[in-house]
């Protein structure tokens, strides 16, 4: 479940305490930039690469020909970096701990709490957690070298909250950076997002872009440096959704120009041309992402027309792109794309990780909603399905709610069920992405109301064919559709089994408690004053009526949907006698991540449907 969306952040990222390689990425003169923990093969380098810390990933630079070089180093590591296209301008992303001026100071402030054993933070201000880590107690700022072995400047702060690390980008020339920054309200709802841009050579604040009633994220400078390009997104209220457009701010007169007025979904992974004003951008778009092209003069020019894309890279002569492409029945793989012809076939690109047959196939399945919207989702039918032998059926619900079953996921993978001789129905509800702004308005505020019928819309048409079997079905789902799974336990007993990950049970304690209360209050109004949303879609208050047998899934470190929701749903089960078991996991977050963990995750859930929907003996998974 996420806290809104919105443009691609320029720069590369990476975990700042990672061991492996990450983030690769081009530097003026063609070396290979990356973020590697590796210890420096050259430890006598001076302080002025390792400043006195070695902890944490560090930037590399790995020439066309001889052996990685460390080129910065920065206590507690780098997060993100980016380089400036036509010179030898670096920026990084990096902490500073309060009280410290600069990385020396810093380095000292994080050996002293290092030797002392000090983990402890002090709070005087705004968001303290976000997803699965504690922020603070250091800021992330923008560090910024000119030349190899030149003084590194301090451009500012990115403030305390952001979900990911603020990453900072650089003009062409290397003379300005620009990145995001968090900025605290007076109270939690006025929390937002600024776009700061500075001189790169001396720190000093040029422009911030901000306007009231909106928020600006993900900065990428126009091809000339004259501009810059971000995405804007109106600050949801309890009356109104938020929507999304890309800006253009003109960094002479301070000028702000929408670039895509009228385009109904929301745009997103921009990349800009290195020749011109083209950029080019991804969108949700009826169960696809595709690659859209913005010209100069407005044209919008959609370059593919079936598939998912992500990572875009555009070629120096801006004549050719570059991306990832997945889709429900295809990971992820670099393709070749011309940067200008419409709805066009991408050239695949040799790359390891290929997979073999699907044990399956792929259609799609429409429906009417009651209010006349027309509903879609896609529908994997496992090998052998026919109506001489219908297979069961299980609904799986995306997370969100603003999201879409658009592309290859190894979360939530519907392949390993359909193995197992299930149909899976993926289904886009209202709040769904791609299907216009109208679909985000009939669902704003009705979480468990509208997406619900839906959802059970889908359902219908999907049990109506003749190669479903209808009497055994199941529905799951993780964080938004942990919730939606709460939800349809309390509202119907159509289902065999329920499956609910890092589910949303009691929404008033969850409000207080996740890591991002203001974007919630926005959509629900505070509890006290306004309490009827939260008892309009609150699946604790039919906790009585639930008959049907649920998996509760939870992490410990889930700081979006806090581990006392999945905890207090399993109680809740066993006070009504609901036959219920509950997989919990001490050491992962809102999703389930090392793969060992993935295993038993798959393996129980699909054990549990085995005994609820199929009839078969409940077979404990070997290692719990």
């Amino acid at each position: 479940m996420g806290a809104g969306s919105g443009g691609g952040a320029g720069g590369a990222a990476a975990d700042p305490v990672g061991e492996g390689e990450s983030a690769p990425a081009f530097a003026a003169d063609g070396a290979l930039l990356f973020l590697s923990g590796r210890p420096d093969s050259d430890p006598g380098a001076g302080d002025s690469k390792s400043n006195g810390d070695d902890e944490g990933a560090a930037l590399w630079s790995l020439p066309a020909h001889g052996e990685a070089e460390l080129i910065a180093r920065h206590p507690g590591g780098i997060a993100g970096f980016a380089a400036a296209r036509d010179t030898g301008t670096l920026t990084y992303t990096a902490g500073l701990l309060p009280g410290a001026a600069d990385p020396a100071a810093h380095g000292k402030l994080h050996k002293a709490r290092k030797d002392a054993k000090v983990t402890a933070i002090l709070y005087e201000a705004g968001p303290t957690r976000v997803w699965d880590r504690d922020l603070g107690p250091d800021e992330p700022h923008a560090f910024v070298r000119a030349a190899a072995g030149g003084p590194v400047v301090d451009a500012g702060g990115h403030g305390v909250g952001q979900e990911e690390p603020a990453d900072a980008v650089l003009s062409p020339d290397g003379t300005r950076v620009a990145y995001t920054r968090f900025v605290p309200g007076r109270v939690p709802g006025e929390n937002g997002t600024v776009v700061v841009v500075a001189d790169a050579a001396t720190g000093k604040q040029l422009r911030v872009v901000e306007q009231h009633g909106y928020e600006y994220v993900g900065p990428e400078f126009t091809y000339d440096g004259t501009g810059v390009t971000c995405a804007r997104m109106t600050v949801p209220a309890y009356e109104a959704p938020w929507d999304i457009t890309l800006v253009r701010i003109d960094l002479t007169s301070g000028e702000e120009t929408d670039l895509l007025p009228g385009f109904d979904n929301f745009p997103g992974g921009v990349a800009v041309s290195p020749v011109d004003d083209t950029f080019w951008f991804t969108s949700s778009e009826k169960g696809h992402a595709p690659v859209f092209r913005r010209d100069p003069d407005g044209t919008v020019t959609r370059l593919t027309a079936a598939g998912s894309y992500a990572a875009l890279c555009v070629a120096p002569d801006g004549r050719t792109l570059y991306a990832l492409r997945n889709a429900i029945d295809s990971p992820p793989r670099p393709v070749r794309l011309d940067a200008a012809a419409a709805d066009q076939e991408p050239v695949a690109l040799p790359a390891p990780g290929g997979i073999d047959a699907l044990p399956g196939t792929l259609t799609e399945v429409h429906a009417e909603a009651d209010d006349g919207f027309a509903l879609r989702g896609w529908l994997v039918l496992p090998e052998g399905a026919s109506a001489a032998e219908p297979a069961p059926l299980l609904v799986a619900v995306h997370g969100g709610p603003e999201g879409s079953w658009n592309g290859w996921t190894w979360r939530w993978n519907p392949w390993p069920f359909a193995a197992r001789g299930y149909a899976v129905l993926l289904p886009d509800p209202a709040l769904s992405t791609g299907y216009g702004l109208h679909n985000h308005e009939r669902g704003w505020g009705q979480w468990g109301i509208r997406p619900y019928d839906d959802v059970m819309a889908l359902t219908d048409a999907t049990e109506a064919r003749a190669d479903i079997d209808a009497s055994r079905t199941a529905l799951g789902g993780g964080s938004y559709g942990g919730y939606m799974a709460n939800r349809v336990a309390t509202r119907t007993d159509r289902f065999k089994a329920i499956v609910s990950h890092a589910g949303l049970w009691d929404l008033r304690a969850f409000q207080a408690d996740t890591d991002a209360p203001w974007y919630f209050q926005r959509i629900f109004g505070d509890p006290l004053t306004s309490p009827d949303r939260y008892e309009a879609n609150n699946p604790y208050l039919g906790a009585e009526k639930i008959r049907t047998p649920m998996l509760v899934i939870h992490g410990a470190k889930d700081y979006r949907v806090p581990v006392g929701q999945g905890s207090a749903l399993f109680q809740d089960l066993q006070r009504y006698e609901v036959p219920a078991k509950y997989l919990y996991f001490p050491d992962e977050n809102h999703w389930i991540l090392t793969p060992n963990h993935a295993r038993v995750w798959y393996g129980t859930f699909l054990n549990f449907l085995d005994h609820h929907v199929l009839g078969a003996d409940w077979q404990r998974p070997e290692l719990l």
